[in-house]
Formats: structure tokens, sequence, C-alpha cells
């Protein structure tokens, strides 16, 4: 029997990923500063916050193996994190108009001691957008709590140029490719 698994998310969106793989699992949300330190770009972030996520629920979930994420978009070399509201996701997708967009998912298993970690990456080229696509897009999804203000999954691929990811999932917030090979490294079998 392979140990007790939890989600450390609060996210509806990596609770119904990982749900895809058909493990039993449990969720709860970790408290932590996701705060990016000075001079620290979107792969070391999202890889210290996940690593940090993970860290954080492990005692008192002791005998899980405790799977954690992160994502973060950078534009160049600025961090885009959740719009939070309708102005600041219509201005971030002026900002990503025409342009490269790379998001960073970084994934972290732990278990005591044992730790397996990964991070993907998936490169993002949004088309020119006018004002109007950019309202009506929002207006419609809604993507405040969704860095780069879209949802792949949803109406925001139209936004796209192209996507260019070793795994399609990554992009919605767990690279499930990765997660399945970092659950089979545990012991999990996955499928």
């Amino acid at each position: 029997m392979t140990d007790p698994l939890l989600l450390g998310s609060s996210s509806p969106y990596r609770r119904e990923l990982l749900a895809r793989l058909g493990l039993p699992f449990t969720q709860a949300s970790p408290s932590i500063d996701e705060t990016p330190r000075e001079g620290e770009g979107a792969a070391a972030l999202v890889e210290r916050l996940a690593r940090e996520k993970a860290a954080a629920l492990a005692p008192n979930h002791r005998g899980h193996w405790v799977l954690a994420s992160d994502q973060a978009a950078a534009l160049g070399d600025a961090i885009l994190g959740k719009p939070g509201n309708r102005a600041a996701a219509i201005e971030q997708l002026r900002r990503c108009s025409g342009r490269l967009v790379v998001f960073h998912t970084a994934v972290c298993l732990v278990r005591g001691e044992a730790q397996h970690r990964a991070r993907d990456e998936t490169h993002v080229r949004f088309r020119e957008l006018t004002d109007a696509e950019i309202e009506r897009y929002v207006d419609h999804e809604e993507p405040f709590d969704c860095a780069g203000s879209f949802k792949a999954e949803g109406l925001g691929v139209a936004l796209f140029e192209s996507l260019q990811s070793v795994d399609p999932t990554a992009i919605v917030g767990l690279p499930l490719i990765t997660v399945a090979r970092l659950l089979r490294e545990a012991g999990y079998r996955v499928p």
C-alpha cells in the first residue's frame, strides 16, 4: 500500500488536474508568504515556493506524500501575477499582446526526508490583440485568479498565436506528465 497523498494547494484547477490520475488524495492549503525575493526570477520563485508549500504541510501530515506546485508567468524579466480584478487583467493582456510569455511551473513531492522535484516551462506567444478583443475576453471569462490573465483550458487559447510545451496540463497549473513520473518514483502505480 502506498502512503496517502496530500495535494498542498487550495487551487480548484490543480485539484481537478490531479483527480485525472485516478489516485485518492486529500487537499490542504499551505500558508506561506509568496512574495518574490529581491532579484528572484520566475523560475527560482516557483521552485522555492513549491518546496516551501510542501515543507509547510509535511510536519502536520506525517506518513503522507505532500505534493505542492507553484506557477509564475514571465514577460521578459517581469513576473506576471494573478491580476485580481478586471482593470489589472486588461492591462496585463495589453502588455502580453504580440509578445512571448514563459510560464514556469514547479512541482515538489515530499515525505519526510524524501523529495522529488521538477520544473516545466510553457512558451505562449500572444497574438496582436485589440483593446476590444481583450475586454470581450476578460468580461467573458473573468480570469482574475490566473497568472497571465487567461484560462488556456477555456477561451483564453483564442488569444494565442502559439503554445509550446512538453506537457499540455502545465499551463493550467499542474504538469501531469511530470507529476505522474514523480509519483511513480515515490512508489505509486500510475496508471
